[in-house]
């Protein structure tokens, strides 16, 4: 059975507190169960982790070659700012989907770049939470095929 590593980056422990006009009324905790009710239908396993420091996320990222089947992540505000993050994914090349609750591309002009989509098979974004099931189900869709 594939499994997938689900990372949740900084201030993502904040939803359904956080600027709810933007991100929504969900937790993170809601989130993460419908990804384990979602995982269950596609026939995956799915471990979900969230971090506010960038070392822990890079340190996640290599710890799962030979362990995960591929990762979903949400990178936060790193994003636009990880280099770290982004050469992490690079070096352990699983397949990656990128998922945002917001349309990045609609927001302030310093959200429009990501160093994390050029290494990634796709970018999921303004979907509100509809993005990390959109993002699971391409994931595993990419890795069947």
């Amino acid at each position: 059975m594939d499994t997938v590593l689900v990372l949740h980056g900084p201030n993502l422990n904040m939803l359904g507190k956080r600027e709810p006009e933007v991100y929504g009324r969900q937790t993170l905790e809601d989130i993460n169960n419908a990804l384990h009710a979602l995982s269950k239908d596609l026939g995956v396993s799915v471990s979900c982790y969230q971090s506010n420091h960038e070392g822990d996320l890079v340190d996640a990222i290599q710890a799962a070659v030979d362990k995960y089947q591929g990762l979903l992540i949400n990178p936060g505000a790193y994003t636009h700012t990880s280099v770290a993050i982004r050469d992490a994914i690079a070096a352990v090349a699983l397949p990656t989907v990128e998922v945002h609750l917001s349309n990045i591309h609609k927001r302030e002009a310093f959200r429009h770049h990501s160093y994390i989509a050029p290494v990634a098979i796709g970018q999921i974004c303004g979907f509100g939470v509809n993005s990390y099931d959109l993002g699971l189900r391409a994931l595993v869709s990419y890795l069947r095929s």
